[in-house]
Parts: C-alpha cells; sequence; structure tokens
C-alpha cells in the first residue's frame, strides 16, 4: 500500500523519500522536507497520512512549496481542503477511505468524515474548487492534483 500511494504522489509530482526518521514528528513516521515527504516505514503507523500530508503540499502554491516544512502553519481550511483532496486520492488509488481516515487521527472524528463522504457531504470541495482543482458536480474527481 506504501508503494502505490508513493507511486502516486511521485507521479503528481509531489516527491516522496523512504528514509530512517530519528526525530520526533507530528504524524507517526512522516515529515514535510521543502514540499516533500520524507517517511520511515518502520514507524509509519498510518499509511493513510501520506495522502493527507501530501494534501497540504498539493494544495500549497508551486512557488512556495519548495519552502514547506514541519513547522509550516497550516490553518482550518487548508486542512479541510487537504482532508477533502486525500479523499479523493484514496478513491482514485481505489483504496478503502478508511486507510486515510482512520482510528487514530482525526481527534476521534474519523468515522463522522466517513460518513459524511459516503453521504456525499463533500468538507472542504468549496476551497478546491477556488484553487481551480475540481468542481462541485465532478468531485472527488480532481481536474488536477497541484494547484498553480
Amino acid at each position: 500500500m506504501i508503494a502505490r500511494i508513493t507511486a502516486f504522489l511521485d507521479g503528481i509530482g509531489i516527491p516522496t523519500t523512504a528514509t530512517s526518521l530519528t526525530e520526533p514528528t507530528f504524524l507517526p513516521g512522516l515529515t514535510l522536507d521543502r514540499g516533500a515527504i520524507r517517511y520511515d516505514v518502520m514507524r509509519l503507523t498510518y499509511p493513510g497520512d501520506l495522502l493527507h500530508e501530501a494534501g497540504h503540499i498539493a494544495l500549497t502554491p508551486a512557488a512556495e512549496r519548495p519552502s514547506l516544512t514541519p513547522e509550516s502553519p497550516f490553518n482550518l481550511g487548508d486542512d479541510l481542503g487537504a482532508i477533502a483532496w486525500s479523499y479523493a486520492a484514496i478513491l482514485h488509488l481505489q483504496l478503502d477511505p478508511a486507510i486515510v481516515f482512520h482510528d487514530g487521527g482525526y481527534r476521534g472524528n474519523s468515522p463522522a468524515f466517513l460518513r459524511n463522504f459516503a453521504e456525499g457531504h463533500y468538507v472542504g470541495v468549496p476551497l478546491l474548487e477556488w484553487m481551480g482543482m475540481t468542481t462541485w458536480g465532478t468531485f472527488p474527481r480532481m481536474g488536477k492534483w497541484l494547484r498553480d
């Protein structure tokens, strides 16, 4: 599964590197590094977290992506957009959405996200529309995976 997710990310222009991470990370086993994702296969607890973090990279304007680090400030809007983006990505990969919305994330709200998306209540999609990445009527299909 990790290989499938990272192949997708590399293919759309979000670089990923498998490495040993010894420093503490916000999410277990992965970190942002200048607009790329470094991950430690031995410490990566939830492979779906790769897609959520990739969503943050994808929604960042192209010129700003190389400056992204673990300390980059993301607000609630950024997080909602990354949630929608990661849902579209997991469906594109034909994997179970519970891989992204796992029990260990989203402060216990993963079941609500799964239920809402299954019912067509797409939180974060207006942001993706505003960025020109999808339209309401076509989501979860993305017109493009990276923001200009």
